[in-house]
């Protein structure tokens, strides 16, 4: 079984037990103030496998196991098929972790902020996946076609707008930072990554 759909398993499976648990949800989500006041670091993790309802949930397993297989395929080539599941592994948990430190930082002193799911994680999957295919199209809300260095992109400038702007319930500092973290592991795991997206970018663009 692929490290992905392991992923997906048990991400679901701890969803399914939160929607119906609301002690386990409250237990298990991101909260800034309880991790600061209690020493609570496990939900820097824990976050990462509950979700706010169902369509939340289906989407982000949706994008991981569209995005996850072809990175973790990857990562089998580069790094032999032991490494490679434990690496992808290690990319995943290691993302979903650091995505969460930034919110951290912002809100530890808000007893009202909270945040759940496995989206910063899964936006570092989709960047390792640009890394890997700049020029790759992808939909964009399931409907426009969109290269996937200019969706990267705009991702990020969006991200960044709208985590300033506040106001949202979404949690975009975890987006911003889970994609541009994942980057960052991917290419400390393999330098030599860099090297093949920058000759990819350049050769294999649409013109």
């Amino acid at each position: 079984m692929s490290i992905t759909l392991l992923l997906v398993i048990v991400t679901s499976l701890i969803s399914y037990q939160a929607f119906n648990n609301p002690v386990l949800f409250q237990k298990l989500t991101h909260n800034p103030y309880l991790v600061e006041r209690n020493k609570e670091y496990y939900r820097f993790l824990s976050s990462g496998f509950v979700h706010a309802d169902w369509m939340h949930l289906i989407i982000n397993m949706y994008v991981l196991y569209q995005f996850g297989l072809f990175v973790e395929h990857k990562f089998l080539f580069y790094f032999g098929d032991l490494m490679g599941r434990l690496n992808f592994l290690i990319l995943y948990l290691l993302t979903m972790l650091l995505s969460d430190i930034p919110s951290y930082l912002k809100h530890r002193n808000n007893p009202q902020f909270s945040s759940v799911g496995a989206s910063g994680a899964v936006s570092g999957i989709i960047f390792v996946f640009v890394l890997f295919q700049p020029w790759s199209i992808l939909l964009l809300f399931f409907i426009i076609p969109v290269p996937a260095i200019i969706a990267a992109v705009g991702y990020l400038i969006y991200s960044s707008w709208a985590s300033r702007r506040g106001g949202s319930r979404i949690n975009h500092d975890a987006h911003f930072y889970g994609a541009i973290f994942g980057l960052l592991i991917a290419l400390a795991m393999k330098p030599a990554l860099f090297s093949l997206f920058w000759d990819r970018l350049l050769h294999s663009g649409l013109f």
